[in-house]
């Protein structure tokens, strides 16, 4: 007997395959039977008719940071109402785990600066009781409504042994031995492979440069050779030239990396424009020369621009423009003073505008802004308007208007920073980047930066770009780089199909009204904490292991999610 029948549905396998009508019945957890409709004779004890749906597999998101958030939001939202059924958490050298009872605070804090997640929510969401990898793998099996892979973050294992010399030191022969001791016993818990960053964006909790970025090609080069030693495995790994353009050492480190570990290297994010033409071909040049090398580096790319807002109160992006921390990080009242120095904002902008900002030149057009949430009568009436429209009517420079909008609120004003790669040509450009066999679609950050950015639709947003507007691609070869395409770089035993023995992983969605909805601040955090959500549209229902978790894009409330342990649930990807 099957225990559900999908009937008439518009199957998209995942392969790429085209698209055809079948039945899809679930047996176990799995995909028991794909038939012509009205062919299917065995019993079942629930039907739906999906006459005019698409039925997919869930997607795979292959660069979140669900680590903290599963513990008080087992349902991984907003990603599982748009789709995703499987996430890989543990990225950037950030992870929980291993731990030692007296760096927890330090974890919190670093966790809360470096990804933006709510200190409150970590202190009040997370018991924080695990001490090994294993032990905080064990604390999600079986309370978790998706499946979930975990890479071994580089900073907890430097700051587990070496203490707090892991900023600023080096580990003494002795101590690389027993952080590679604690990674092997870290991997075969189930750990997916390592995660590292060398990225200067990457501060912790006292603003100094975080834990992985104080190690050497050595020490590097060790962990990754470990990698190779376990089945199943993976790593990703974040340097500065990420954000705009990799140097020279940047890629012989990538190359390196993935060839002596023999396992594929994943990074993000690929940021394509067509208004800096040179970017693509320098950043896949890396992926050139690790197949040569008997490597694989994969960059994870976003297929949506991706709303983000900034805030001259508080950390984000902007502090990260050359100089600007040292302004954005001075007490309110100095910060005020400073910025409304015209001698300031004038050496502000010159370094925003400089090569050494790299991709962050991108933030520096400040008349494109658009005013968000304000807090003060001296602001009535600006919400939602373009900043150069509010300067021109002023007589003033834009960032002059930004700054003195932002005063007004105490420098509580919300800031939607409109793209500038929304162009024919950026997107033209993406969609042949997209064709590269080592760019991937991913980096949604689902889970970090709550109140600043909202990444996790990326899934429900694309299909319907490709459904209904820009048209760049058909739905099976969207379908397959949101299912397939990263189940296979990660290995995933049994999923990212539709095929018989499959997990039952599943996504059912009217094609006429997938989307997502618009990014709005909501207050559901431990401590009533802020994030942004977003609503999917048109998703009739998402199944993890063949049970249902949404239906209509409401939670179901059922927890059927695997924690996916390298080796047992992966296989090894050659990288040949």
């Amino acid at each position: 007997m099957l225990d559900h029948l999908i009937r008439g549905a518009t199957v998209v396998d995942g392969t790429g395959a085209p698209a055809r009508t079948a039945d899809v019945g679930i047996r176990d957890g799995r995909i028991a039977v794909i038939a012509e409709p009205g062919s299917t004779t065995e019993s079942t004890r629930s039907s739906e008719d999906a006459t005019g749906l698409v039925l997919t597999p869930g997607f795979v998101d292959p660069h979140t940071h669900y680590d903290a958030q599963l513990f008080w939001d087992p349902f991984a939202t907003p990603s599982m109402n748009h789709g995703v059924t499987t996430v890989a958490g543990g990225n950037c050298g950030f992870t929980l785990a291993p731990l030692k009872p007296e760096d927890a605070d330090y974890t919190r804090r670093m966790m809360s600066k470096v990804e933006g997640m709510s200190l409150a929510a970590l202190e009040d969401g997370v018991d924080w009781s695990w001490r090994s990898f294993g032990e905080y793998l064990d604390a999600l099996e079986g309370r978790i409504a998706v499946n979930a892979g975990f890479m071994v973050g580089h900073c907890a294992l430097r700051r587990h042994v070496m203490g707090p010399d892991a900023v600023g030191g080096q580990p003494s022969p002795a101590q690389l031995e027993e952080m590679l001791r604690l990674f092997h016993a870290s991997m075969e818990a189930g750990g997916w492979g390592l995660s590292t960053t060398q990225s200067s964006t990457h501060s912790d909790g006292d603003g100094k440069p975080v834990a992985s970025r104080h190690a050497g090609p050595a020490e590097l080069l060790a962990l990754s050779r470990a990698v190779g030693e376990h089945e199943g495995t993976q790593i990703e790994a974040i340097v500065a030239g990420c954000l705009d353009q990799f140097s020279d050492d940047e890629i012989d480190l990538f190359v390196n990396m993935s060839a002596t570990a023999g396992r594929p290297l994943n990074w993000n994010v690929l940021t394509i424009d067509a208004s800096v033409p040179q970017r693509v071909p320098r950043q896949l040049l890396a992926s050139e020369r690790a197949r040569k090398a008997g490597g694989r580096i994969v960059a994870l790319t976003m297929p949506i621009l991706t709303p983000m807002n900034m805030s001259l109160g508080t950390f984000c992006a902007l502090n990260l423009i050359p100089g600007w921390g040292e302004i954005l990080s001075l007490p309110v009242p100095e910060r005020i003073a400073r910025l409304r120095d015209p001698a300031v904002r004038a050496e502000m902008l010159r370094r925003a505008d400089s090569p050494e900002a790299g991709v962050f030149r991108r933030l520096a057009d400040f008349g494109r802004y658009v005013i968000g949430d304000t807090y003060t009568e001296a602001n009535a009436g600006v919400s939602g308007r373009v900043v150069r429209d509010i300067a021109a009517e002023r007589g003033q420079e834009p960032f002059e208007t930004l700054v003195e909008i932002c005063a007004n609120d105490d420098l509580r004003t919300v800031l939607w920073p409109m793209p500038t790669d929304n162009d024919p040509d950026s997107w033209e450009l993406r969609r042949r980047t997209w064709e590269h066999e080592d760019v991937m679609l991913g980096g949604s950050d689902a889970g970090a930066h709550l109140d600043r950015m909202c990444g996790a639709p990326y899934t429900t947003r694309f299909l319907g770009d490709c459904l209904r507007r820009r048209k760049l691609l058909p739905l099976e070869r969207a379908v397959r780089m949101l299912t397939d395409d990263p189940a296979r770089l990660f290995g995933l035993r049994g999923r990212g199909r539709i095929a018989q023995g499959y997990h039952a992983d599943l996504v059912l969605f009217d094609p006429e009204r997938i989307d997502a909805g618009v990014a709005t601040l909501v207050h559901d955090l431990p401590g009533d904490s802020p994030r942004l959500d977003s609503r999917a549209q048109g998703v009739r229902s998402v199944r993890v292991n063949g049970v249902e978790t949404i239906r209509d894009d409401e939670i179901t409330g059922a927890i059927p999610g695997s924690v996916l342990r390298s080796g047992r649930d992966t296989r090894t990807v050659s990288t040949a």
